[in-house]
């Protein structure tokens, strides 16, 4: 099996490099930050002191890592990435950077008789926790293929976009789609907050129409929570638009929308909310309407005495009672990008409009990211929650599970499969 060397464990790279490691690979790692390592060296990883170790000794070495300087450092820099390369190596850069810095990153590999992927990312830390991220591919159709294991151990799909920089340009014009989507329905969420509707309601109309996007899924829950940890900085996002924007200038293409959204997120960061979630461009919003985008009416826990017979036979509606074997990965994030993580056993007692209530004798905490798995005759798909609630009864600990970024489809796969169980005799 191959050796890969892994450098930059911040929140996309830790998780990518765990579940390289849950894959049986040889995984050697590095980080400019000492400490991020500790958790993936439970999980079999060894520690090399600098970057051209790292390339010495693997077959394949990964690079994930914040912007063009940090790259730049990593690969050109003393110790780097270039001084310790080895003839036949495979190298992937799945940072979001220029095209231009990629084609000088190609250009310097293959003199050294390298190979070279530009290889960024979709999906945000769920999807890297999951596995289940898309890689978009720049370079030789031949490499791709070769290196297809390794990519497909972090994620769920790879599309070859074409010669070394497309995978960067491809990654810029994304993101420059999830700015814009990004900005678009804070600022319609605003609109309605203003308007006085219900953050909730309005999201679901959202949802349900044609102002529905991945942004919205993502992040419309965050935004009326309040939930501004980091799925993808504000910062990071700030950070491909003006690299999109620079593209842009050098290409030659208007981009009116770009410069906005752009704009909009150097307020967010200039705000100082640059180190939480992009999402947090809701608290400007919330500054110049006055008031804050969420529900009108908080939830209050629900009694017979407190609440009419219609309303309490609504709850009961929608939260059904069951008995049904899950496994749980468990993960926390105990700073930007070191977590810890493991598989416990639990049961899935009760299922809500927006999340779950498992139980389980393993003790868990507050806010800490859970992988639930369902029984393979569900046909479903590994769910990501977040744990928001915390009782116990006898030796079992209940724990509410917001769902997060679940998609429609998978939403309805989990509705059939429950009506399928609460049928069943």
């Amino acid at each position: 099996m191959k050796k890969v060397g892994f450098i930059g464990l911040g929140v996309m790279g830790a998780p990518m490099a765990a579940n390289l490691l849950r894959k049986g690979y040889s995984v050697s790692v590095y980080n400019r930050t000492p400490g991020k390592a500790d958790e993936l060296i439970s999980l079999g990883a060894d520690v090399v002191p600098s970057p051209a170790e790292t390339a010495r000794s693997a077959d394949v070495v990964i690079t994930m890592i914040s912007n063009d300087d940090a790259v730049e450092n990593v690969y050109y820099g003393d110790n780097g990435i270039l001084q310790g390369l080895q003839p036949g190596t495979a190298v992937i850069d799945c940072s979001t950077v220029s095209p231009a810095l990629s084609l000088r990153l190609a250009a310097d590999i293959q003199a050294k008789f390298a190979y070279f992927l530009d290889a960024p990312v979709t999906g945000s830390k769920p999807a890297a926790m999951d596995g289940t991220l898309l890689f978009m591919v720049g370079g030789d159709k031949q490499v791709v293929d070769e290196q297809r294991d390794v990519l497909l151990a972090m994620g769920r799909e790879i599309v070859h976009t074409g010669p070394n920089g497309s995978g960067s340009t491809a990654k810029l014009a994304h993101n420059t789609i999830v700015g814009i989507n990004a900005a678009g329905l804070i600022e319609g969420m605003a609109l309605a907050a203003k308007g006085g509707i219900d953050a909730s309601a309005f999201l679901k109309i959202v949802l349900s129409g044609g102002a529905s996007s991945k942004q919205a899924e993502l992040k419309g829950r965050k935004i009326i929570d309040h939930d501004f940890g980091v799925q993808f900085s504000l910062a990071l996002m700030l950070k491909d638009l003006k690299l999109s924007s620079v593209l842009t200038d050098k290409l030659g293409v208007s981009t009116p929308m770009l410069e906005t959204a752009k704009s909009l997120f150097q307020i967010g960061h200039s705000s100082g909310l640059g180190e939480l979630d992009l999402s947090a461009l809701a608290q400007v919003y919330e500054e110049w309407i006055g008031t804050p985008i969420a529900d009108l009416k908080p939830p209050v826990a629900a009694t017979a005495e407190t609440e009419p017979a219609e309303t309490v036979n609504r709850r009961k509606q929608a939260r059904v009672p069951l008995d049904i074997p899950v496994m749980v990965s468990v993960y926390q994030w105990l700073q930007e990008g070191a977590f810890s993580g493991q598989s416990v056993e639990g049961t899935l007692n009760d299922v809500s409009e927006d999340g779950l209530q498992i139980a389980s004798s393993f003790p868990l905490e507050r806010d800490m990211f859970i992988v639930i798995h369902m029984p393979p005759e569900a046909g479903l798909p590994p769910m990501t929650g977040r744990i928001i609630r915390i009782e116990k009864k006898a030796n079992l600990f209940q724990y509410g599970c917001l769902l997060s970024a679940l998609p429609l489809y998978q939403k309805i796969q989990l509705k059939e499969y429950i009506e399928q169980r609460i049928s069943k005799p």
